[in-house]
């Protein structure tokens, strides 16, 4: 498992991208200039001060050391933690996603739900399995290998990150292996490629990565700049001043 594997998913995105990923270039100009947004509306970011829910050193430790797996820095760009990626699921984790407000989490479960939509049903919330998850990775790597997941040497830890998505790790009665895994997964994904206004993507590095430019105002002015380099900084929702 590497970045380019992590990040897969995005290859059919990246090859329609036309900008590059890096500074320093002339731009279009004659873009609106009056529009404004009244005060009450201009995003804020999201993650101020500390961590609100990651703060359980044990969890933060192998939460770190599974994205850092997922997507490590190389040539290319940072790694996940290095990017922001705790500081952006710990804001989710603290909000309503994390306290599962769009799902339905009623019993009974029903196990021919799970067939046809060919995904698990919790009850749990995302906060709930997220603490779970990592208490018994940890309990599992204890048993297994004597040390936490943070303290295993990196081959190992591709290893058992890769048992886990093809399940043939059972973590124990309450967390769905596999399910868990693929939450990980989304959520490094999710933080390396959001608005930094969320808290992840630090410095706009994953867009840097892919050459997106962000989240500009308006594209009309280069509609008809189709398969050229224009090489536009990314934009972030953060106000500048």
């Amino acid at each position: 498992m590497n970045r380019r594997e992590a990040l897969r998913s995005l290859g059919a995105m990246t090859a329609s991208v036309t900008v590059a990923p890096y500074l320093g270039a002339d731009e279009i100009r004659n873009f609106p200039q009056s529009t404004q947004l009244d005060g009450e509306f201009i995003p804020t970011p999201s993650h101020v001060g500390g961590l609100q829910v990651l703060n359980d050193d044990a969890r933060r430790r192998t939460l770190a050391a599974a994205f850092d797996r997922l997507i490590p820095g190389d040539e290319l760009g940072p790694s996940a933690t290095e990017a922001g990626c705790i500081e952006f699921l710990d804001g989710q984790l603290a909000g309503p996603w994390g306290e599962g407000a769009t799902m339905y989490r009623e019993t009974p479960l029903q196990p021919h739900a799970e067939e046809l939509t060919q995904a698990p049903q919790f009850i749990a919330t995302p906060r709930e399995r997220y603490e779970t998850g990592l208490d018994a990775l940890n309990d599992w790597t204890r048993d297994n290998d004597g040390a936490e997941f943070a303290e295993l040497a990196p081959e190992r830890q591709d290893q058992i990150l890769s048992d886990m998505e093809q399940g043939n790790i059972d973590l124990g009665q309450g967390v769905h292996t596999q399910a868990f895994f693929e939450m990980m997964l989304v959520s490094v994904r999710e933080g390396y490629f959001s608005d930094p206004i969320y808290g992840g993507n630090r410095d706009m590095a994953g867009w840097k990565l892919i050459g997106f430019p962000g989240a500009r105002y308006d594209y009309r002015l280069y509609a008809d700049h189709t398969g050229e380099k224009l090489d536009l900084i990314p934009v972030s929702l953060i106000p500048q001043d």
